[in-house]
């Protein structure tokens, strides 16, 4: 795949055209040129570092869609061995938005759910752009109800923009497999450990969300709404999308400071695309961690905790109401 570049990240791009030309010139040349590549290099990954430590929350939902970034599928090949994929709710079809199996984490056998999204038009069309179909939460269902008949901890994977919004899945009652799978995740007497590891996309997300651990990776974000169909509801332009972000309190710190999240994952400088080896032994090391802790609970105190965790949630303090007008945007120059 070719290189693909966010808009605030054109300095890099800058940088990094700077060093492969200076190569190019030195080959070309016949010459060696160590000491201003080595300069140079060390200045992009200050200039990276500094960067992504001034994210502004819409950046952040950039980086979290962007499209070299590690999908299910990546981590579960880097992650667990012996992965057995299980297919079809039973019921209809094969969702591909929606991957599940068996896999083992060093020596836990652990049963792995998550939605996956394409790396071009062909695999997108195939998996329907990582908005899961009703079956494919059906799918989910049953591999979560086999795992909890076999006691194997459960781990899923949420990179989904939502749940499909077209005729297809109100013919096939979305949301009646949304609200079963919320439902019955409650009473699933094993360890459930979910990662949000791109988008997290309101009921799409939350359809296999419910956990006793919610980990998220720094740079994906969790919200109710995308930023764009926010700022269409208040503002009837999505082109206040950044200023939504900033409202919804969508990222990673927003989340863990607000009790939705649990833990925050690290990403390599310059998220986790850009080294996704790095990124896989992050989330191994807090997938490790997290499922001994849970491991250790018996199955009562697994339901109550997970019970509690989202009763708590949407706590709020009274206060001022901010102004839902946000600036205008800037015309463009003819």
């Amino acid at each position: 795949m070719a290189a693909y570049i966010l808009p605030f990240e054109k300095p890099l791009l800058d940088l990094q055209n700077k060093i492969d030309e200076l190569r190019a010139f030195s080959q070309g040349q016949g010459i060696a040129a160590p000491q201003d590549v080595a300069r140079l290099e060390k200045e992009l990954a200050e200039t990276r570092r500094n960067l992504y430590a001034t994210l502004t929350p819409w950046q952040k939902v950039m980086v979290a869609r962007h499209p070299r970034r590690p999908y299910t599928r990546d981590y579960i090949a880097a992650l667990f061995s012996g992965f057995s994929e299980l297919h079809g709710d039973r019921l209809l079809a094969d969702d591909q938005s929606i991957v599940g199996g068996l896999g083992w984490l060093g020596e836990q056998q652990i049963m792995v759910i998550g939605t996956q999204k394409g790396r071009d038009t062909k695999s997108n069309l195939a998996c329907n752009f990582g908005c899961p179909f009703p079956e494919g939460y059906r799918k989910a269902l049953r591999l979560m109800r086999l795992a909890a008949k076999f006691n194997i901890p459960i781990v899923t994977f949420i990179d989904t923009p939502g749940a499909f919004p077209g005729i297809e899945g109100e013919q096939r009652h979305v949301a009646e497999a949304i609200a079963v799978n919320l439902r019955e995740m409650f009473r699933l007497p094993v360890p459930i450990l979910a990662i949000v590891i791109g988008e997290g996309g309101s009921g799409g997300a939350l359809g296999i969300g419910i956990a006793n651990r919610i980990l998220i990776l720094e740079y994906a974000y969790y919200s109710v709404i995308s930023p764009e169909g926010c700022a269409a509801i208040l503002w009837k332009n999505r082109a206040h999308a950044d200023t939504a972000a900033a409202a919804l309190k969508l990222t990673a710190p927003d989340l863990v400071e607000l009790g939705i999240a649990d833990e925050l994952i690290p990403e390599p400088p310059g998220g986790a695309h850009t080294d996704p080896a790095a990124a896989t032994a992050l989330v191994r090391d807090a997938l490790v961690k997290n499922l001994a802790q849970l491991k250790k609970l018996p199955p009562r105190q697994l339901l109550d905790q997970r019970y509690d965790k989202f009763r708590v949630l949407g706590i709020y303090k009274e206060g001022p109401v901010p102004p839902l007008t946000p600036p205008p945007v800037p015309l463009e120059s003819d």
